[in-house]
């Protein structure tokens, strides 16, 4: 269990791991921004603003396929990574603001996205809020990436972080039941792509220090966890790789 109540608030719990977080954790497949233009008719003069946007990940997506987002994120640590790491595109703008208080004009976005980050947010003052901010006919992205669990490698990976967990209330990600009340009630449909990385070993250690439960050096736990990945990465790789596999969920309002 973490020590400081501040770690279990989503503004906060993410601060110490913004690094590994830009370098490690995976980005989206490619193949969302063409289903986007073929599904919805996602257009460069739209209004794309991605809420919870962290460290910038899913925001890229779009920014390097010509479009313009902007980004909202009340955690100073992992907004300025963005910032930093997106100076390079034009069309990012940042703003410290939360899922449930924007600070954007009534009906002025076309296309609300929110990746990996909706389970950190209040269900109903951020449904209030999104339904102000859209345009009539615009439509709401949730996304996830959920990390697969069918082969000998992604099965002990998992029991690991399970076992080395510091946070018993850890949220669970995709609650389908309560994101089908979201959006209601306008139906919602559900999409499925694939995604993959190839990690070497610091890139498998950073990814696993990303997780806001995982123990940070300085933790009791911390050396064994670290042993025990080696083990698991020497006992699991192939030619100094190992595949994580994900399916990437995305939510979207008919």
């Amino acid at each position: 269990m973490p020590t400081d109540i501040a770690e279990l608030h989503p503004t906060t719990r993410f601060s110490n791991r913004a690094e590994n977080y830009v370098k490690y954790r995976p980005s989206y497949p490619e193949e969302i921004i063409h289903f986007l233009e073929n599904k919805i008719g996602l257009n460069k003069s739209q209004q794309i603003v991605d809420i919870g946007s962290g460290t910038g990940i899913f925001s890229e997506l779009f920014l390097k396929n010509g479009y313009a987002v902007t980004g909202i994120e009340p955690n100073e640590n992992m907004r300025r990574a963005a910032e930093a790491k997106l100076a390079k595109y034009a069309g990012f703008h940042s703003r410290n603001h939360r899922a449930e208080q924007t600070g954007l004009e009534t009906h002025s976005v076309d296309l609300i996205t929110v990746a990996q980050a909706f389970h950190w947010m209040e269900p109903e003052q951020t449904k209030r809020e999104f339904f102000r901010i859209i345009k009539p006919g615009g439509y709401i992205i949730l996304a996830w990436n959920l990390r697969l669990k069918h082969t000998p490698f992604l099965l002990a990976y998992e029991a690991l972080k399970l076992k080395f967990s510091i946070d018993c209330q850890t949220t669970k990600m995709v609650n389908e039941a309560e994101i089908e009340n979201f959006y209601a009630p306008i139906p919602m449909e559900t999409y499925h792509f694939s995604n993959i990385q190839l990690l070497d070993f610091e890139s498998l250690k950073g990814q696993l220090l990303s997780a806001s439960y995982i123990p940070l050096p300085g933790h009791p736990s911390y050396d064994s966890m670290i042993s025990e990945l080696a083990d698991l990465f020497v006992a699991k790789n192939e030619n100094g790789l190992i595949k994580m596999e994900y399916e990437t969920k995305v939510f979207i309002n008919k």
